[in-house]
């Protein structure tokens, strides 16, 4: 998730997210989400999820790492980017991973650029004058036609199952399709026509001045497809010695009875990473490589064991989605 302004230079917004507080769309259900997933009422679910697969080979092999550890319980892949090919083959070789597709509008890095899935003669409105998708979301709302992006949607989506992905969900990378409500329609479409559950921040969406997404996004979401409480990200000018305090706080923090993504970048601070990020502190490739190592330690695994944190899955979650009619 990110800022509607967020710039290429940026990295991923400056925000904390704290959202989804789902009581008020789940009154008068008898059980909470959690007790309908078999926990008991007091349990907190988490996913650390791993975002960014695909975009190089530096992220995708912490990302597996993390994953085989079980320091990681999901993950998503950019389909348009140059790794997703690796990144979807570790995949199908582990069925039981929880691998989405990062849907992606924008590609941010100044070395490193990709184009959509569809050419830019088929969607001309996502392409920049270079060639590419754009560097930021304002530029996907300055010029982005929603029929245009659905069909880009749709071809990453059929792109990632022809290499051989099952994906479990859909998320976003920058927050690209929260631009426009005619945006983040087409993305509500595609996840509901394939029965997969999405990424929806119900609350950002309500107080679109968090953050500046589009304003009349809530009304788009029917409340049973809001699936995830509450989604934590480091913010952009978090300092290196406060990493341990910061992911600390957050697991101490999580609410009983609830479900929260905790959005990690994991990468591997190696020459390649250096250079897709070069310039770039936040979200650079240290940054990377301390998520990383934060989430593979002993103590991160002794701290989500005392405090009582079953990490879950999209896959998991998908049991909630309600039956087709």
């Amino acid at each position: 998730m990110t800022a509607i302004t967020r710039t290429a230079s940026s990295g991923w917004a400056a925000a904390v997210l704290g959202m989804l507080v789902l009581g008020s769309a789940l009154a008068g259900q008898q059980l909470s989400k959690v007790e309908r997933l078999g926990y008991p009422a007091g349990t907190r679910l988490l996913i650390v999820h791993a975002d960014d697969m695909g975009m190089a080979h530096a992220q995708d092999a912490a990302s597996f790492a993390a994953l085989e550890a079980g320091a990681a319980s999901s993950g998503s892949v950019l389909v348009p980017a140059p790794w997703a090919p690796e990144a979807i083959a570790w995949a199908s070789q582990h069925p039981d991973a929880d691998i989405g597709i990062h849907l992606a509008l924008t590609a941010e890095w100044p070395v490193l650029r990709w184009g959509g899935v569809l050419s830019r003669a088929e969607v001309p409105s996502l392409y920049d004058e270079h060639g590419f998708l754009p560097a930021t979301t304002a530029e996907v709302a300055r010029h982005a036609r929603a029929d245009e992006v659905e069909r880009e949607l749709r071809a990453q989506l059929a792109r990632a199952r022809e290499l051989g992905l099952r994906p479990t969900h859909l998320d976003t990378h920058m927050a690209g399709v929260m631009v426009t409500p005619e945006i983040f329609a087409a993305y509500l479409r595609v996840a509901r026509e394939n029965r997969l559950p999405a990424m929806i921040p119900a609350e950002l969406l309500a107080q679109p001045q968090l953050l500046g997404v589009a304003p009349g996004l809530a009304a788009l979401v029917k409340p049973d497809e809001v699936l995830v409480d509450h989604y934590v990200m480091a913010m952009g000018n978090l300092a290196p010695d406060q990493w341990a305090a910061f992911y600390t706080n957050v697991i101490q923090s999580l609410e009983p009875g609830t479900i929260t993504q905790l959005i990690v970048h994991l990468g591997y601070d190696d020459a390649e990473m250096r250079a897709v990020t070069a310039g770039q502190q936040p979200y650079g490739a240290a940054w990377r490589q301390r998520d990383l190592d934060f989430f593979t330690s002993p103590a991160a695994k002794k701290l989500l064991a005392e405090h009582g944190v079953r990490l879950t899955t999209w896959r998991e979650l998908s049991k909630l989605l309600p039956a087709q009619s």
